[in-house]
């Protein structure tokens, strides 16, 4: 990775997203940084340094999205590496209320920013990745998103609260980096799902446990799947140890 690499990581203001654009900006490459609030994109590009350029982001406004898309063409006239980071978890409560007592808005609010807002963003960006001669495409999922793990008793996340939320989305959205796998893979694009793990971010702050990792432990799987070499995998989901069932 050279500073001829464009990079766009939306949601990148804080927590991971912001961690992947300083790992990346310190790789070399040139990184834009998405965020809702351009003071805050603003003042994020300005902690990285003069690798960093901010652009008004938000996924669930595709008004947004296009210009984005249009500031990228203008500026850059390509796009290397696409990480779909920005998500939410929904409100807090959704937490402990089981899929039986969960409002239909509240997981329509989440599939839009989580599974919708990826849509947007990589339609969107898909002539700019097209152009670039070895495009990589990174969907920020989490563990939680695997049906395996959930429906298997001996593994940990099956013994969390049922939510009807959060990890579905994350399921959708790994179902998604699939699909786009399987059309882009004629054009070597090469598009994985990441599990970063929980680490300690404003995201996770409400978690009644305490949690180690940071947000550049989580970064690192990222980092390591936009840089895959033209004959690594695509379709995948992988942690740090590897493939998630």
């Amino acid at each position: 990775m050279d500073n001829s690499t464009i990079a766009l990581i939306t949601g990148a203001t804080r927590g991971i997203g912001f961690a992947v654009a300083a790992g990346l900006a310190a790789a070399g490459a040139t990184v834009v940084l998405g965020a809702r609030d351009p003071d805050d994109g603003r003042a994020a590009a300005a902690r990285i340094g003069s690798a960093a350029h901010p652009v008004e982001l938000d996924v669930t406004d595709p008004a947004t999205v296009t210009a984005a898309a249009a500031h990228m063409a203008e500026r850059f006239g390509r796009l290397d590496v696409l990480v779909n980071n920005a998500g939410i978890s929904g409100h807090d409560p959704a937490r402990e209320t089981p899929p039986s007592r969960t409002p239909a808005d509240l997981v329509r609010a989440v599939f839009e920013t989580n599974v919708i807002g990826v849509l947007t963003v990589t339609n969107a960006l898909l002539p700019l990745l097209r152009r670039a001669p070895a495009a990589r495409v990174v969907n920020v999922s989490s563990g939680v998103g695997s049906l395996a793990h959930h429906s298997d008793p001996g593994h940990y996340l099956s013994a969390l609260p049922a939510q009807a939320a959060y990890p579905p989305s994350k399921t959708a959205l790994n179902a998604l980096t699939v699909q786009y796998a399987k059309e882009l893979r004629p054009d070597g694009i090469l598009v994985n799902a990441a599990a970063p793990g929980a680490c300690a971010t404003d995201f996770t702050k409400d978690l009644p446990f305490p949690i180690t990792r940071t947000a550049e432990d989580g970064a690192a799987i990222i980092i390591r799947l936009v840089t895959l070499p033209p004959d690594g995998p695509t379709g995948g989901f992988f942690d740090d140890a590897g493939p998630v069932p």
